[in-house]
């Protein structure tokens, strides 16, 4: 049986790749903390797709997992887009705030996971015959 809080966060990730988010990154932050089990951290080129990344990880939960999130912020201006899910968290930045508010340095003992949500992802979305698999997630070492 597939862990419900790992389906849900495989689907956002999906949404956000779908909407072309780039340096994507899940960090396992449930040892470290009890706000939360992961964050997704991604990067969007403007204000515009980070608001059509966060809109579009929205409306992929709610329409597959029937989940909101409990608190959005960082809509308007949109630099630091965060969708508080309770067992997970979403931050989608622009490329300037998130090198400036460096979430990955200061949680930086956190396991990256990314590989295991994103390579499972790309598979889904290439067996499903939506197009290509997404290639644009970080690669962890």
């Amino acid at each position: 049986m597939t862990d419900p809080i790992q389906e849900r966060v495989r689907t956002a990730v999906g949404a956000a790749l779908d909407k072309k988010a780039f340096d994507l990154d899940v960090l396992s932050v449930g040892e470290l903390t009890s706000i939360a089990d992961y964050f997704i951290l991604c990067s969007a080129g403007t204000e515009r797709q980070a608001a059509s990344i966060a809109d579009a990880i929205q409306e992929k939960l709610r329409e597959d997992n029937r989940v909101k999130p409990l608190l959005v912020e960082g809509t308007n201006p949109g630099r630091w887009v965060l969708l508080d899910y309770g067992d997970f968290i979403v931050h989608i930045f622009t490329e300037d705030t998130r090198r400036f508010y460096g979430l990955e340095r200061l949680w930086g003992d956190a396991p990256n996971v990314t590989e295991g949500f994103a390579s499972e992802t790309a598979l889904r979305f290439a067996r499903s015959g939506d197009g290509a698999a997404p290639r644009n997630a970080r690669k962890t070492s």
